[in-house]
């Protein structure tokens, strides 16, 4: 076959493969969803201070927060898969949304009954709910364009889901703890009845805040089915080239009939699992470590905005320099090498100086998920949506790390700051596969 044949025919693979109709409606849609992922993400690190104090739990107990919300995406992951397999990618998008509305409403008898257990029942089923909109809008914005700029238009994604963290945290920590010193301290001066009314009371304030959220998310469901996004075609056509010119995973010539046949796909789940472990833990710690250096409740409930702050300045550079200055691959290595760097910083300093570093390594993260996604699902061809939904059970890395960071914190003696040591080994493997692991069985 010519070279000029080839390239004819990858084209119209190309555009087999990718969305049909309006790209740009659907690119402001696909950020509009993104937006809701970090408003609805970020707001576990305020969640895990103020439910600590109203269901009076201890650390390791508070940060089941993390657990419970991080783990529906590797139950769930596969599940979506198969509802999208049968609904297509904009119906799933629309039940996703209205999952998470479900999720938020659940915070409501939870609240009046001050229960963490159906706090955790909310936190999963929101959890539920991304995990099917994640599986949808991630392939769905990769395959909108070039696989080499995947990290760009990502990026682009990450910029809404980081505004809306911050934006999130802020009316929260305003609704929660406004008057938190004077609370806390009447509540350290009650006994019996008195004490329980009073952290009833605090419950209570989650109430109108979640009652909104799940009103907005319905609305905002309806509005996605009726927007006819373009649905993803991935018929014979796209399957011999893939999805923006690849090459289908199970194709005879490469002797693959599994998604688990593909090597570097695997090493990227995995490599989803640990980063999402490190980027969870750095900024849902942070609070209480904030409190465990000496800070204010109110003051250390506001550290993750900065921690999201610069997350987005990272976001805005991928989208500047990715792929015209830096490739994806090498602005992951450079994000794995800065996560090291701000990881013994944090270890070595002390005070203030070791809470910069912690939130440095936001911006050590904010360009890992838009290198990692295209490295891991390249080439995937017809197996792209489990490929996907595989990687998106990599975010229950964001369930078991703060957990292990928990009881690392235990066993070391309540030692908030010796903990991070867990992350170093989380980002040498993230270099492992930057450098060379997403190249393991990549066809020539």
């Amino acid at each position: 076959m010519s070279d000029k044949t080839a390239t004819v025919k990858q084209e119209k693979a190309v555009q087999a493969a990718a969305p049909r109709g309006n790209s740009n409606q659907a690119m402001v849609i696909i950020a509009a969803l993104f937006f809701i992922f970090g408003f609805v993400t970020w707001l576990n690190s305020v969640l895990i201070p103020f439910l600590k104090q109203a269901c009076e739990l201890s650390d390791a107990a508070a940060y089941l927060v993390a657990f419970a919300f991080y783990i529906s995406y590797f139950v769930m992951a596969i599940p979506s898969s198969i509802i999208l397999k049968k609904i297509g990618y904009p119906k799933g998008m629309s039940l996703g949304l209205l999952t998470i509305a479900v999720g938020s409403a659940i915070f409501i008898p939870a609240a009046q009954m001050r229960s963490y257990p159906v706090f955790l029942v909310g936190l999963f089923v929101q959890g539920t709910g991304l995990a099917l909109l994640q599986t949808a809008s991630n392939p769905y914005i990769t395959i909108l364009g070039p696989i080499e700029s995947a990290a760009k238009r990502i990026s682009i994604m990450g910029v809404c889901n980081k505004l809306a963290g911050m934006i999130g945290i802020f009316v929260l920590v305003k609704l929660l703890f406004s008057d938190t010193q004077e609370i806390s301290n009447k509540i350290d001066s009650l006994t019996g009845a008195a004490k329980e009314a009073e952290l009833d009371l605090l419950a209570s304030r989650l109430i109108t805040p979640y009652a909104v959220m799940a009103v907005v998310l319905v609305l905002l469901a309806i509005f996605v089915r009726r927007a006819h996004l373009p649905e993803i075609n991935q018929g014979d056509d796209a399957d011999e080239a893939g999805n923006g010119g690849t090459i289908q995973a199970d194709n005879p010539k490469f002797g693959r009939t599994s998604v688990f046949q593909v090597p570097y796909l695997m090493l990227g789940v995995l490599c989803i699992f640990l980063y999402v472990g490190v980027e969870v833990t750095a900024i849902d710690s942070l609070a209480l470590y904030g409190v465990y250096t000496g800070l204010a409740k109110d003051v250390a409930s506001n550290l993750g905005i900065y921690c999201l702050i610069a997350f987005t300045i990272g976001y805005l550079i991928g989208v500047v320099a990715i792929p015209k200055v830096i490739s994806q691959q090498k602005a992951l290595i450079t994000c794995a090498v800065l996560g090291l760097v701000f990881t013994a910083g944090a270890l070595l300093t002390s005070g203030m100086t070791s809470i910069v570093f912690i939130i440095l390594l936001s911006f050590a993260h904010s360009l890992m998920w838009p290198g990692i996604w295209p490295l891991a699902i390249n080439r995937l061809g017809s197996f792209t949506k489990t490929g996907s939904a595989l990687l998106i059970m990599g975010i229950a890395g964001g369930a078991i790390l703060p957990l292990l960071y928990g009881a690392l914190v235990h066993a070391l003696g309540d030692n908030n700051q010796l903990a991070y040591v867990i992350m170093i080994p989380c980002y040498l493997y993230i270099l492992y596969f930057a450098a060379a692991g997403h190249k393991k069985g990549l066809p020539a």
